[in-house]
């Protein structure tokens, strides 16, 4: 391939088209150009999906993004950056080992099946409760009425946060998603994701205080006592980053796994025909694996080479980024028959979606359960339910989704004759 050719193929983030849709670039490259170049990201694109494999598997590649990012800006950026970097810098999904398994195994404990059978009771109360407060034949923002609050109404119920805080909480996981998300259109979000990751701290350290002298039966509690327990070595800012994380990931990703489901089963009325007449468990979690295939809510998982290597045809350099294409790897048609197509019956099993190998999601059994309760839910109560406009996307590299989904409800099912 010639120079020119492969500056065809560069991507570019801040493209609205896109983020709308970037599979069909993402094709493009995994056909022409599997280990690619893109100046506009100054970084490795990886899209085949033995490629990605390969690169959530290397032990050359490390997982904290950014420490490097930190050490590259000037000294007036790196003082104003320094809580992010206090309190993101402790994120597991930003450790290798052996720091990454000393806090995996704390934090481990609270997503076991015994600490989440409780929560499935409360996934259901809330589903019930917000399906209840919406009303047939009206116009809704799915995101604002349903996907958002579900599951951020879950993780603060574990984490022990007051519901009436999730305007707040919102607002600042909004904030700091303008940095991780790697918002590229917003000139001053390193100040505004700054500013929510100091405000989200303070609660936390309010609320984890308050656990310490009364202990409860939450997540929370339990994480106060891995931290307190002589054996264990979370220190205050490591506790506290593992609740900022649980909050904004244990909503996020969830929020938009829901919200892109709805919107491909209303773009397809006969897969959405086929979902509603799923019966059993199992059908509706083969469904669910079928979801984050298509289009998962995690597009990519950011590496950066410690050591001069190979991969593919090419010749990577130590401290160079190399973004995973999860989106692509989960479109693969050498791993996926009619990969492009949305197939509810599909086994779809194999799909990177929550990651693979170290870092592997480990929330990822509470969004299954989340998504195999809230989506059949919401489409057996509002079987016509459809798009009253198109969907107003976030722009980011690393989170995928909708900001905004408008939806007419349509009718509720009467009575069977």
């Amino acid at each position: 391939m010639t120079t020119a050719d492969t500056t065809a193929l560069f991507l570019d983030p801040q493209d609205p088209s896109f983020v709308a849709d970037p599979y069909p670039i993402l094709d493009r490259l995994r056909r022409e150009a599997p280990v690619h170049w893109s100046p506009p990201l100054r970084a490795w694109v990886v899209t085949r999906y033995d490629d990605v494999h390969a690169v959530l598997h290397d032990k050359r590649l490390s997982a904290d993004t950014v420490t490097p990012f930190y050490k590259s800006q000037t000294s007036e950026t790196q003082n104003s950056i320094a809580s992010l970097m206090r309190y993101l810098g402790n994120w597991l999904v930003f450790k290798d080992p052996p720091d990454h398994t000393r806090i995996r195994n704390l934090t481990a404990r609270v997503f076991t099946s015994r600490a989440l059978a409780p929560v499935r009771a409360n996934v259901e109360h809330i589903t019930s409760q917000l399906l209840g407060a919406m009303q047939p034949e009206t116009e809704v923002d799915l995101v604002e009425a349903f996907s958002n609050p579900l599951p951020a109404f879950v993780i603060m119920d574990m984490l022990g946060v007051p519901r009436e805080r999730l305007p707040e909480m919102k607002h600042w996981s909004d904030e700091i998603k303008l940095f991780i998300g790697s918002a590229r259109s917003v000139p001053n979000k390193y100040d505004r994701a700054r500013a929510g990751v100091e405000a989200m701290a303070a609660a936390f350290r309010e609320v984890i205080e308050d656990h310490r002298r009364h202990p409860r039966d939450d997540i929370l509690s339990l994480l106060v006592n891995a931290h307190d327990d002589a054996d264990g070595r979370l220190n205050d800012d490591e506790l506290i980053a593992t609740c900022i994380l649980f909050l904004f990931a244990g909503h996020e990703t969830t929020t938009n796994l829901i919200t892109m489901a709805s919107l491909h089963m209303m773009r397809r009325p006969a897969e959405r025909a086929c979902f509603l007449a799923l019966e059993t468990e199992a059908e509706i979690e083969a469904a669910t694996e079928e979801f984050l295939r298509f289009d998962g809510p995690t597009p990519s998982m950011v590496r950066i080479a410690t050591q001069d290597h190979q991969l593919g045809d090419q010749a990577i350099k130590a401290g160079e980024r190399i973004y995973a294409m999860i989106a692509a790897a989960n479109r693969d048609p050498a791993i996926f028959d009619d990969a492009d197509e949305l197939r509810i019956a599909r086994s779809a099993k194999r799909h990177y979606a929550f990651g693979y190998g170290t870092h592997f999601c480990l929330g990822a059994p509470l969004a299954r359960l989340e998504a195999a309760i809230a989506i059949p839910a919401l489409h057996r109560r509002f079987p016509h339910m459809r798009l009253a406009a198109e969907p107003v996307w976030a722009d980011g590299m690393t989170l995928r989704g909708p900001l905004q989904l408008r939806v007419s409800l349509g009718p509720i099912p009467g009575p069977a004759a």
